[in-house]
């Protein structure tokens, strides 16, 4: 179809490059989980299983800093809620049952989950909105492929080499994957509704940063969002009802 290898083409460009950025900061954290008491086997299981660098990141800085495992571990789990409540954003995009759905499960994250919202975008402004299911599958499994393997990769390539491996401001990664974050927000905030939203969830979660745990600011901008999105639907829902 001449209307989708196009789409296609830049769906596919835009999850190389976010899998590659987020590949490179991986390299960190395989580093820093090292340097944080972890062996080379349980830094790779850890990328591997786990797969959501906040929750890594979150996990092996707790132990880093003299905390109990399982201290790390629920620290972990709270930044990971995130990935559940995408999960059912993508549900019924994905339509993943039986043996696919753990396999699929395991690729729902920030990442992914923007591609497929990026990709449903896509079609649209091509003037194909019936591609767009089409397109946000594509986008979200094609970054999922990507970033697992390189996140993989480089978490590798930072645990063998962590006695050299300078610390991620140094090399400028720990800007890679707010940077990705951003490109792909960019095209969504083309009315004054979703920046006001948008600046009020940042606004939130920067004013929340000094008072609560880590993990918790990422939450409430979040909470922002639906809330947003829920008062308008319910008070029309009242309004059809009166």
């Amino acid at each position: 179809m001449a209307a989708w290898s196009p789409i296609r083409t830049r769906l596919r460009r835009d999850a190389f490059g976010i899998a590659l950025a987020t590949g490179a900061y991986a390299v960190s954290f395989g580093a820093i989980s090292v340097a944080s008491g972890l062996d080379v086997w349980q830094t790779v299981a850890l990328s591997a299983v786990m797969f959501s660098g906040g929750s890594q990141f979150g996990l092996v800085g707790v132990v880093a800093g003299g905390g109990a495992p399982l201290a790390g571990a629920l620290t972990a789990v709270l930044l990971g809620v995130r990935n559940g409540l995408y999960g059912l954003r993508m549900a019924p995009l994905l339509r993943a049952g039986g043996w696919r759905r753990p396999a699929v499960a395991q690729l729902v994250i920030d990442e992914t989950t923007a591609m497929a919202l990026a990709g449903q975008q896509e079609a649209v402004d091509a003037g194909r909105p019936e591609l767009a299911d089409r397109a946000g599958r594509f986008g979200f499994f094609a970054t999922g492929i990507a970033l697992f393997t390189l996140w993989n990769l480089g978490t590798l390539i930072g645990a063998l080499g962590a006695e050299w491996l300078p610390a991620p401001t140094v090399l400028g990664l720990d800007a890679a994957v707010p940077a990705a974050f951003l490109a792909l927000l960019a095209p969504r905030l083309r009315h004054g509704g979703p920046v006001v939203v948008a600046l009020l969830a940042a606004a939130v979660a920067v004013a929340a940063s000094p008072f609560v745990p880590v993990g918790i600011p990422v939450l409430l901008a979040a909470l922002v969002g639906v809330v947003v999105g829920w008062v308008p639907n319910r008070l029309a829902g009242q309004d059809a009802l009166r």
